[in-house]
């Protein structure tokens, strides 16, 4: 377990700030503090942390850390979230040369979202042994940090814009995403995907069963399953049992959760970690990460996966999980087509080579803001994109 160190007068231990980082010196005893740190992204702890409160400009926080030095706020908290701005502001968009291919445009466009996320996640706060954040005019942080982090084990350094995402997640939790499929609202869990793109969960809640619209299968499975989403959708349309997989522990108790508040208990069984569980099923439905590169951090999981580990494991294990006559559903954007990651031909080869046929395809256009966003650098793509709702059955089934 990685801990940071720094230096600051005992006064401010509690959020009265009293330095900055500067050659200014301290008029009270310095004491080196140290606490726990931690990073969703995995970052690694900086090896160099200095105080910073209200007095801080954003040229000078950013320029900080841009060379890798963490600043640790010891100031009012709206105001370290308007620094914060400020300096996603300084930083700017990574110009494009013109000419670009789509592939050079995505490599890019993910260096400069890493390079964005590193030098902002040099903003510190740290939460006490209870999970409060002791700054002035700090919200309760309490339950949004033990849902996330789990239950405190002492001081603990995280970076603001992290903890920023743990108070969004606990309220997106609380409300919870419409799903007009289901008539009822899901509820993400931190680090868990939110089913903010509808169109994948109507294309499953419209999808003929095994070829006919009456045809109910007795058993499902919905592998890397989330918030459970899609297995409330095949139990709410007949589906006699449904087994619901992931391998994130997170996502393992989010789709159990939703599944008991929706009623589905008796119904949906969720099991893992894992791909695939044990036997065979009717159905099997895959909604997996569209996207085959590296994720910068946990939530990305859900779209990024490198070599597309995920798709290639659920149609190689397709066959023998089947029932004879049963059906498998590929659910999957060709963003990575366009941006020039993943052929179509590499994606049929890919079935044809798990022994698989394509029985029927139906296709959505996404509705999130993102497609229509013209000052998106990949927006050429994303206009483009089509989600796709793949029926695979065996070549000899």
């Amino acid at each position: 377990m990685s801990t940071i160190h720094w230096t600051e007068g005992d006064r401010t231990r509690r959020g009265t700030p009293s330095t900055i980082p500067s050659s200014t010196p301290s008029t009270t005893p310095s004491t080196v503090h140290t606490a726990e740190w931690h990073s969703e992204s995995g970052a690694p702890a900086p090896e160099r942390v200095v105080v910073a409160d209200d007095r801080m400009k954003a040229g000078t926080a950013s320029r900080l850390a841009r060379e890798g030095t963490a600043l640790l706020w010891r100031g009012d908290f709206h105001n370290a979230r308007q620094l914060l701005s400020a300096m996603s502001r300084r930083l700017g968009p990574e110009p494009v040369p013109p000419g670009t291919g789509p592939a050079e445009s995505f490599r890019l466009h993910r260096r400069a979202r890493g390079r964005r996320a590193r030098v902002l996640g040099k903003l510190l706060v740290t939460l006490e042994d209870d999970h409060s954040l002791a700054l002035r005019r700090a919200p309760d942080v309490r339950l949004a940090c033990g849902q996330a982090y789990g239950p405190p084990s002492g001081v603990r350094a995280v970076a603001l814009s992290e903890l920023l995402g743990v108070i969004g997640a606990r309220q997106w939790r609380d409300k919870g995403v419409e799903v007009p499929a289901l008539g009822a609202r899901i509820h993400p869990h931190y680090g868990v995907f939110s089913p903010v793109r509808g169109e994948y969960v109507d294309l499953v809640a419209r999808a003929p069963l095994n070829g006919s619209s009456s045809a109910r299968p007795r058993t499902a499975f919905d592998l890397g399953t989330g918030t459970g989403v899609l297995a409330a959708v095949l139990a709410g349309r007949g589906a006699g049992r449904v087994v619901a997989t992931d391998i994130g522990p997170r996502a393992l108790v989010c789709a159990d959760e939703n599944v008991r508040a929706l009623g589905f208990a008796d119904t949906i069984e969720v099991v893992g970690p894992c791909l695939y569980p044990r036997g065979r099923a009717d159905l099997i439905v895959c909604n997996p990460p569209w996207i085959p590169a590296r994720p910068n951090s946990a939530i990305e999981q859900a779209v990024y996966d490198p070599g597309g580990g995920m798709l290639h494991g659920f149609l190689d294990g397709l066959v023998e999980h089947l029932e004879p006559g049963g059906e498998g559903w590929l659910v999957l954007s060709d963003l990575a087509e366009h941006l020039g990651l993943r052929t179509r031909d590499e994606l049929l080869s890919r079935i044809a080579a798990a022994g698989l046929r394509v029985v029927d395809r139906a296709d959505t256009r996404p509705r999130h803001p993102r497609a229509a966003d013209t000052t998106d650098p990949l927006h050429t793509a994303r206009a483009a994109e089509v989600t796709s709702l793949w029926r695979l059955r065996a070549v000899d089934g």
